[in-house]
């Protein structure tokens, strides 16, 4: 027999686990089937530091209040950071964000991936709306004109008026609704860890920027802090393999020692990057969210701040066209969301391609550029709130 529902999210991560929260906060009545894969951790050991931080905005803090799920995140470990300092090494440029600027008491907060997800499906059990069916894996699916009908592994039948494609990059839901994608690798990787620094972090993200790509300190809490670096895939390869004395001198002379000597070296991965968006956000009874929709540049943190937007404005389109009786699924409906998301995820892929080239050249009139970019922006204030505004997702 087959099992229906109204909407089935395909991925439980923190975008599909958010918007499964959303929706059965704000919506009445509706059924909601999340499918994962991956059964996610629940329990580590706290002296430990995931490997994937996120730099939540507060535009998506204010998300995860209204789905009741902040107030857990922050019993668990959170890092608020104050200051943002960001310098260029090929020039003398540099720029500095301070959250009392503005009268904020942080510009916002450094978290586990980890810390996020259990909180969301803590939530998730706690919400009769939301089916969780993990681990699952879909093996087929089918757009039919009136639902869309999916086939997991273990033999159910499942069907629903509006399918969300929530899992990820690589996104199999994606490839099946036959969406193509534009976009290309940036011949960059991005090596992380998280590290113990001689000096305090002072709640400040650092960044700086070097020919082969950004270098990002993180704050975390007990004075750790969580990087993110940014270069060639051979150069993150090398890294990723010499020893971690090498690696924590090495990483200290990229850094300028800003933060004294690199005392401590966690376990560390090696991530390809590259920019793509999707041809097209949906199609009937389906909407992509997330990094199935659109991936960027980690050198703004900006990635998963974007597939949250997607997912509180496809909360306003389904809630808004069930208030007026319309099909959730309909294809002129999604619309509403695909062109919403569109104009504000285009604008931010491109402008993070165009930061990566800009501080990515050697060339010296655009070293001296960059330099009279940051030092100008640093000095008018007006500009420099705003930018702050944008960061903050306000």
């Amino acid at each position: 027999m087959t099992e229906s529902y109204d909407i089935i999210i395909v991925g439980g991560g923190m975008v599909g686990a958010t918007l499964a929260c959303g929706l059965a906060e704000e919506a009445d009545n509706l059924r909601i089937a999340v499918i994962d894969a991956n059964q996610p951790a629940t329990d580590w050991d706290t002296a430990s530091y995931d490997m994937r931080v996120s730099a939540i905005t507060r535009a998506s803090q204010d998300l995860f209040k209204s789905i009741d799920v902040w107030d857990n995140i922050v019993a668990q470990r959170i890092s608020p950071y104050q200051d943002m300092y960001v310098w260029d090494a090929g020039s003398d440029g540099e720029l500095h964000f301070d959250s009392a600027d503005m009268g904020e008491t942080d510009l916002g907060h450094i978290i586990e991936n980890r810390v996020i997800v259990k909180a969301l499906h803590q939530r998730m059990a706690e919400l009769s709306a939301i089916t969780l069916l993990c681990p699952a894996q879909v093996e087929s699916i089918n757009f039919a004109d009136d639902a869309t009908e999916l086939c997991l592994a273990d033999g159910a039948q499942l069907s629903a008026k509006l399918v969300v494609g929530a899992d990820g990059t690589r996104s199999w839901i994606r490839q099946q609704a036959d969406i193509a994608v534009k976009g290309w690798d940036f011949d960059q990787a991005a090596l992380v860890t998280t590290v113990k620094t001689e000096k305090y972090h002072q709640d400040t993200a650092w960044q700086r920027f070097l020919n082969t790509g950004p270098l990002a300190f993180l704050p975390l809490t007990e004075g750790y802090s969580s990087i993110v670096w940014s270069t060639s895939p051979d150069e993150a390869k090398r890294l990723s393999e010499i020893s971690q004395q090498e690696f924590a001198l090495e990483l200290e002379q990229a850094f300028e020692s800003k933060l004294g000597k690199i005392e401590s070296v966690a376990k560390r991965a090696v991530f390809p990057l590259r920019l793509f968006e999707a041809l097209n956000y949906i199609k009937p009874r389906l909407a992509l969210v997330g990094d199935a929709a659109h991936t960027i540049h980690p050198l703004a943190g900006q990635g998963v701040n974007l597939g949250l937007a997607d997912v509180a404005s496809l909360i306003d389109v389904v809630v808004d066209a069930l208030q007026h009786k319309k099909d959730i699924g309909d294809k002129a409906v999604l619309r509403r969301y695909e062109r919403w998301r569109r104009a504000e995820n285009r604008s931010m892929l491109v402008a993070m391609d165009g930061l990566k080239r800009v501080f990515g050249s050697d060339l010296t009139i655009v070293k001296s550029l960059r330099r009279i970019g940051l030092n100008l922006t640093n000095r008018i204030t007006p500009i420099k709130n705003l930018l702050m505004h944008q960061a903050m997702g306000k």
